[in-house]
């Protein structure tokens, strides 16, 4: 009997976009490592669909998910070379497994998990107390290093200035500490209900927004005059109209307040760091992509400029300039869910990169960088000794165009023909800063799977935004923008957390998981995130069952 002939493998690349995807042949030895420059000028090139494949094809390239398309006869033997199917033959997907790599030996980098947005009520009273702590104990039985937790605004100084109710933190505070894990407390000087994920309504205090109903212009405001409650305009930084108050003076205030009341916390070491809300979500960004205004992934935002107070500031940055009539935001910029090729602004060759289109996004951009500014000054002063933190969101949408539009309206200056967060981690660095990012979890192929048209490249910016802060020396931390329950999402967390080969050795300073619930603590899930946690801390874990 001759034997039977060897399987026919055929590597295909899932969704990329050039016609002849199928003609490559890739081999672990021959990829080409892709350094900083490299992801740079991938994520500001124009692309045609060929190209725009041909550089997914290398950005995805450690995990590529390929399939190996076999044909069997009905006796089970594997044949010939042709994957077209007959009638009596059927065509199986047989995954491919690549060997995970080995972190065993390498640096301990801590996990924490954010706890659930509603774990302390409007009354600053603690939710289930006996349902969080046998929480907290399946997250200590694998050896999360703490928990992070919001402390809101809205809930501690809700009805009256300068009238702080910390009693709710006070005993979860207790409750962690007993367990012994660690705190990563934020200062939430934000609402909570409009953004994705938001399972609870924590509004800013009721004193503020009784102030927002006579002086809506406190608030962010955009084109068509939508105020965005969300968080206070950094317009009013500067500006005595909270009750004789400064909103600076405001935050200030706040965190003088929390670390008097809970100063044992600090001198037991329970709480590790404090990170710093400075805008919607509580990251240093405008709000430009809100939910609550009709704003669908993956459209471009709007600038949020509007209110009177950073009209002003604009008005006389142009004065200074010289050129009085660019006093005005852009008005050829569309929409929330425009895409950038529709807009006048955003266009290649557009205005974004005239001389009146540098001036605004340079204003633009150096509003937010002075915000964070003053505030993180006052952050010093207050949590002397204290690791601080500030949290930067991944816009990745639009990454791969000339005009990052989509980062743009969020304040960050990051069009091809510059670096848009140079000039934020330089601000970190000088406060001794740390920073956190997010989106560390998504990978670029996926996202051009889901959303070909939002020339989307997370990988990109995250290897970007990761490299200016190490570049600078400052810690950086992250998260993952999105659930993550399989071993697929944490792998590329981990590569991330510790970059293979770096002749430097750098890695995350620590990483925080969103969010705990019940889905994460279940069988199968836990299981996976325990060994995720091994392998974060260096440890040694088996490989999977197949």
């Amino acid at each position: 009997m001759a034997p039977a002939p060897a399987p026919s493998v055929l590597l295909a690349t899932s969704g990329a976009s050039c016609p002849d995807a199928r003609a490559w042949r890739w081999s672990w030895s021959s990829l080409p490592r892709v350094g900083a420059a490299d992801w740079r000028s991938r994520g500001s090139v124009r692309c045609s669909p060929r190209r725009a494949g041909d550089a997914l094809l290398v950005a995805d390239a450690r995990r590529l998910r390929t399939r190996a398309m076999v044909r069997k006869r009905e006796d089970g033997r594997i044949a010939g070379d042709s994957v077209d199917a007959s009638e009596d033959e059927q065509v199986a997907d047989l995954p491919i497994k690549i060997p995970e790599r080995d972190f065993a030996g390498t640096p301990y980098v801590p996990v924490y998990v954010m706890l659930p947005l509603g774990v302390v009520n409007l009354q600053c009273e603690l939710v289930d107390p006996e349902g969080l702590l046998e929480q907290l104990k399946t997250l200590k039985s694998v050896n999360v290093d703490g928990v992070m937790i919001d402390c809101w605004w809205g809930i501690v100084e809700a009805d009256a200035p300068q009238a702080y109710n910390w009693s709710g933190y006070k005993r979860l505070f207790q409750m962690v500490r007993d367990l012994k894990l660690k705190l990563q407390v934020v200062m939430s000087f934000h609402d909570c209900g409009g953004n994705v994920g938001d399972d609870v309504h924590i509004p800013l205090p009721s004193w503020v927004m009784e102030i927002g109903q006579k002086n809506p212009d406190i608030y962010f405001t955009d084109r068509e005059g939508r105020r965005n409650m969300e968080c206070l305009t950094w317009g009013i930084d500067k500006e005595r109209v909270l009750r004789g108050r400064t909103a600076v003076e405001v935050y200030f205030d706040y965190m003088r307040s929390f670390r008097v009341e809970f100063n044992e916390f600090f001198e037991d070491g329970i709480i590790s760091e404090i990170e710093i809300g400075l805008g919607p979500c509580g990251e240093l960004r405008y709000p430009s992509y809100p939910a609550k205004h009709g704003w669908e992934y993956p459209g471009i935002g709007e600038f949020q400029c509007y209110d009177r107070y950073l009209m002003k500031s604009l008005e006389k940055a142009a004065e200074v300039r010289g050129h009085s009539f660019w006093d005005r935001a852009p008005d050829n910029a569309g929409c929330y869910n425009s895409r950038p090729h529709e807009t006048s602004f955003f266009r290649d060759g557009g205005e974004y990169d005239g001389y009146y289109g540098r001036f605004f996004l340079n204003w633009y951009s150096r509003v937010l960088i002075d915000h964070g500014d003053r505030v993180l000054s006052l952050a010093n002063l207050a949590f002397e000794g204290c690791c601080i933190a500030v949290k930067l969101s991944g816009i990745h949408w639009w990454y791969k165009t000339a005009s990052h539009a989509a980062e743009l309206t969020a304040g960050f200056y990051n069009s091809c023909n510059r670096d848009g967060y140079a000039t934020i981690v330089s601000m970190l660095k000088k406060h001794e800063i740390a920073m956190n990012f997010t989106c560390v979890e998504l990978r670029t192929l996926d996202q051009y799977e889901d959303f070909p048209e939002a020339m989307a490249d997370p990988e990109g910016l995250v290897w970007q935004v990761l490299n200016a802060a190490w570049d600078a020396q400052i810690p950086v931390a992250s998260e993952n923008a999105l659930p993550c329950y399989d071993g697929e999402g944490y792998n590329k967390i981990l590569e991330n957390a510790k970059p293979r080969d770096d002749p430097d050795g750098r890695h995350l300073s620590a990483f925080t998981y969103l969010r705990l619930s019940p889905t994460l603590t279940e069988g199968n899930n836990l299981m996976e995130f325990e060994r995720f946690v091994k392998r974060m801390h260096g440890e040694t874990v088996l490989d999977k069952l197949t």
